[in-house]
């Protein structure tokens, strides 16, 4: 099958586009035809070896966790899924090799949910890596109540814009930081944007005089520290970022696969409460410049990869 793929750590230089290995597909899983694959700052980290103390990686690595598709064989115990479904995925392994960047993906019955009808293709494969970071972040880890002054950092980005969604669905109050060119669409997805960068604690300050109840830290550093000085007295703190968070009394969050909570973030999706903001879109054998543009940092949503598809490819 086409797929890109790299055989060494580096930059988006050696992302390649040509034949990969086709997925063998295991008892629990289930062979994905690849309809799109969003791209995330993960990829191009795990790309780079910053992962390499945490995931075994087995070279060549097929890159990429997020994925929308269609189901075209079950493994010989799924009763999940049959032919034909449509679904959604963050089909992360415990070691990096085969992932969603190709024609084809094998994909743990774990790591997937029915696609929202309600959304593209695009759209969809946009929703599973950061939706389930910003609904444990919000939900089980900060456990975000109504009424409550919630700050969330890059609410432009992709974890950032739909955390916002989702905490004002619990009925929260929502300071986002984001670039000035992003606080229109901070504002439309609920949010009160304020420019990040130096004076961001006055600001944020004179938002929240008495400190915001919970936030939520998508860039770490210098950030994460300023999100601790920001709380309330009983406020609390989470970065999926940084793991100094538990210096300043907050947790460090790693996203995990979870049919259940991708599950109700797709009812949320059908419901309207949650939506994807796609800016970009690459065909697979232009991955290399999605992650270029990734890369870049300014990412306004989700940059996607399509995957070209033809209806009689279900008898692969």
């Amino acid at each position: 099958m086409k797929g890109i793929s790299y055989s060494r750590y580096g930059g988006p230089e050696v992302l390649e586009y040509g034949e990969v290995r086709d997925p063998k597909i295991g008892p629990d899983s289930v062979l994905v035809k690849v309809r799109a694959a969003a791209v995330n700052p993960v990829d191009w980290k795990a790309r780079r070896g910053c992962l390499d103390g945490v995931l075994d990686t087995v070279f060549p690595v097929v890159p990429g966790w997020d994925v929308s598709g269609v189901v075209v064989r079950p493994g010989p115990s799924v009763t999940e899924f049959s032919v034909g479904d449509e679904v959604i995925g963050c089909v992360r392994e415990d070691f990096l090799s085969r992932g969603t960047l190709a024609e084809y993906v094998a994909a743990p019955v774990r790591t997937l949910a029915r696609k929202p009808r309600n959304l593209t293709w695009e759209e969809a494969a946009g929703l599973p890596l950061v939706g389930l970071a910003a609904y444990q972040v919000l939900i089980k880890a900060l456990q975000v109540k109504g009424g409550e002054a919630v700050l969330i950092h890059a609410a432009a980005g992709g974890v950032g814009s739909v955390a916002v969604q989702i905490a004002r669905h619990l009925g929260a109050r929502v300071i986002g930081t984001a670039g000035e060119a992003n606080h229109d669409f901070v504002r439309s997805l609920g949010g009160e944007p304020v420019t990040h960068g130096d004076g961001l604690f006055e600001r944020v300050r004179g938002l929240a005089p008495e400190g915001v109840d919970a936030a939520f830290d998508t860039i770490g550093g210098d950030t994460l520290k300023i999100s601790a000085n920001l709380l309330a007295p009983e406020g609390r703190l989470v970065s999926i970022a940084d793991a100094d968070a538990v210096d300043y009394g907050g947790r460090y969050c790693f996203v995990r696969p979870d049919p259940d909570d991708l599950t109700h973030l797709a009812e949320l999706a059908e419901q309207g409460v949650v939506s994807v903001h796609v800016s970009e879109t690459y065909p697979l054998e232009r991955a290399a410049d999605a992650y270029r543009s990734n890369e870049e940092g300014r990412t306004r949503g989700k940059i996607v990869v399509t995957v070209e598809w033809e209806r009689e490819e279900m008898a692969w």
